[in-house]
């Protein structure tokens, strides 16, 4: 595996970013093994409590939108795999560790973790839709990728994620899925069941 990077926006996060920041130290690593990078458009009196606590790194830059600074916070990782909170729901501890073995850039260029298995129906529906039917809750992209695709759009705010993961899925991307309800998200599930439901997609044409 390669080295790994998360990075957390502040606004993307709200009022749980330190539950973001705690399933992340609490996933049995080392503590100063994966770094964490929290982005910010201002600075918020949380950061020294949350840099001291969580062991995280605050790069406020008030002048950048959204894409911006998620591109500042993967060019001052130079991590191999950047893990990138996508909205405000947190994802269990126990996942991470699982999660590590899977990033191999030899066979893997980015993983979607989704918060639901929807059933056949919404699938399709999401397939008719593409990626702007619902935003997962982590994405992990290899560097190699990223910087393919151009990175995140510096002009874009809110929008900057969706985007991002629309030129994913147009591109003959090696992507996984990882279910949520394999989290245990809506229900619990044995941690031993987690590596199987990754799932191979096909890329796109």
């Amino acid at each position: 595996m390669g080295t790994v990077c998360f990075i957390v926006d502040a606004s993307v996060a709200g009022a749980c970013l330190p539950r973001h920041l705690r399933s992340i130290r609490q996933s049995g690593l080392a503590e100063h093994l994966v770094p964490v990078i929290v982005t910010a458009a201002f600075l918020d009196e949380r950061f020294a409590t949350l840099e001291h606590r969580f062991h995280a790194h605050c790069l406020v830059t008030p002048e950048k939108k959204l894409g911006a600074r998620l591109n500042q916070a993967a060019y001052v990782s130079q991590a191999e795999w950047l893990l990138v909170a996508m909205h405000k729901q947190v994802l269990p501890a126990q996942l991470w560790p699982l999660l590590y073995p899977e990033l191999d850039t030899q066979t893997l260029d980015a993983l979607i973790i989704s918060a639901i298995t929807p059933r056949l129906p919404e699938r399709l529906w999401q397939q008719l839709r593409g990626p702007n039917a619902a935003l997962p809750p982590y994405m992990a992209i290899s560097r190699t990728w990223l910087e393919r695709l151009g990175g995140f759009d510096p002009e874009l705010e809110v929008t900057a994620m969706t985007d991002l993961l629309q030129r994913l899925h147009a591109c003959p991307t090696r992507l996984k899925t990882l279910s949520g309800q394999a989290l245990g998200l809506p229900r619990g599930s044995p941690l031993s069941a987690l590596k199987a439901r990754f799932s191979t997609e096909p890329p796109p044409h």
